[in-house]
């Protein structure tokens, strides 16, 4: 039996089909401990059932968790396929909450490789603190930018570029004004100087956390040249069982690091693609990034594709391209690592085991990007920046 479930933050609308297709029951239920409690007594009436569930590593994640945590079986159904269903389904496209738990249970009945979720535990802390660091860099940027605005009113020229707190407070020692909105100007500069200590001791914290935690899994992520603690936990923790993707392509793929084939006639051209997981994606650009200000095997790359005729961003997207081989190539060699190293390692598994996310898939406009790419890519740099 499948049970397809359309969730959101306070319900849930569930559908159970048999092998058939044959709509057997549906429902609506609160998400609150009564109506989970209802839903769950709902779902137990039907042995062999599975649940498959809407988003989730999004607004299905909270109910999804519960049902595994509760030993159902859950299949995470991505938005994209139940809304490619609601293309070609009769109704005029309507988009309800019955319908749509109608298409996620269709999905999961005629999708056998989508992905079953588990709930990792430090996974799911690595992926807290990970995007907890992400917040306190934006909360950081914010800060410094209304630093920067009044240190511009209180100084000529206002203060550097890339400017620290020890810095800005070392500045506003010097600045003495004697009216009344010079003086307000500087208490609130004051003000935002504490701000920035206080963020930058959290973001210590947050980095030496992450670190213990990427060490303690056995991951050498940090080792590659643009990978510090939070984008190897976020690599960790959004990417999980490296062994479900099939190969480094559809890992590519998944991060949209894969250019998209979009030739014509006779013009042959690759485009940028912008889906797949953005997190990842920005993890890897910023790897680049990192590699483009050093003398690494990144740079000599990135100015190999220049010479053969490239422009700056054609250049970039082939480097991320090829970092992405990298990290698949070493995360695939920390699993067989700890494998090797006994009942402690983590087993490889299939799809039906993976962490959730969305279902690794390419196309045939997916394709690597042609280059000097290997099947086994040397690591691009040895030492972490």
């Amino acid at each position: 039996m499948i049970i397809g479930m359309d969730p959101h933050k306070r319900s849930a609308t569930i559908e159970v089909v048999d092998e058939r297709g044959r709509v057997l029951a549906t429902g609506r239920y609160g998400t609150d401990r009564a109506g989970y409690a209802d839903m769950l007594a709902a779902g137990r009436r039907y042995a062999n059932r599975v649940w498959a569930v809407e988003g989730c590593n999004g607004i299905g994640k909270h109910i999804a968790h519960r049902l595994v945590h509760d030993g159902e079986t859950v299949l995470d159904v991505p938005a994209k396929l139940s809304a490619q269903v609601r293309v070609f389904a009769t109704g005029n496209g309507r988009k309800t909450d019955p319908v749509d738990a109608h298409l996620v249970a269709m999905v999961a009945l005629r999708s056998p490789n989508l992905v079953r979720v588990q709930v990792d535990a430090d996974l799911q802390v690595m992926g807290m603190l990970a995007d907890r660091r992400d917040e306190l860099g934006r909360a950081r940027t914010q800060t410094i930018n209304r630093l920067h605005r009044l240190m511009l009113e209180l100084l000529p020229g206002g203060a550097k570029k890339f400017l620290t707190a020890s810095q800005a407070r070392a500045l506003i020692a010097t600045v003495k004004p004697r009216d009344i909105v010079g003086k307000t100007r500087r208490r609130l500069a004051v003000e935002l100087i504490s701000e920035l200590e206080g963020i930058d001791k959290k973001i210590k914290v947050a980095e030496k956390d992450l670190k213990e935690l990427v060490a303690a899994r056995g991951s050498t992520l940090m080792e590659l040249h643009g990978i510090g603690p939070s984008c190897a936990a976020r690599l960790l923790a959004d990417v999980g069982d490296i062994s479900r993707f099939a190969d480094r392509n559809r890992f590519a793929s998944w991060n949209g690091t894969a250019p998209l084939d979009a030739s014509s006639g006779d013009q042959k051209r690759h485009r940028l693609s912008r889906a797949g997981n953005r997190r990842i994606n920005r993890t890897l650009h910023i790897m680049a990034v990192v590699q483009l200000r050093n003398r690494t095997e990144g740079r000599a790359y990135f100015d190999a594709k220049k010479a053969a005729g490239k422009t700056s961003m054609e250049a970039m997207r082939a480097l991320k391209r090829r970092l992405s081989n990298v990290v698949f190539a070493r995360m695939i060699e920390d699993r067989e690592r700890r494998q090797a190293a006994g009942p402690g390692g983590h087993s490889g598994t299939t799809l039906q085991s993976s962490v959730t996310d969305l279902t690794p898939d390419i196309g045939p406009s997916d394709k690597p990007l042609p280059g000097p790419a290997t099947n086994h890519p040397k690591p691009l740099a040895s030492a972490a920046p």
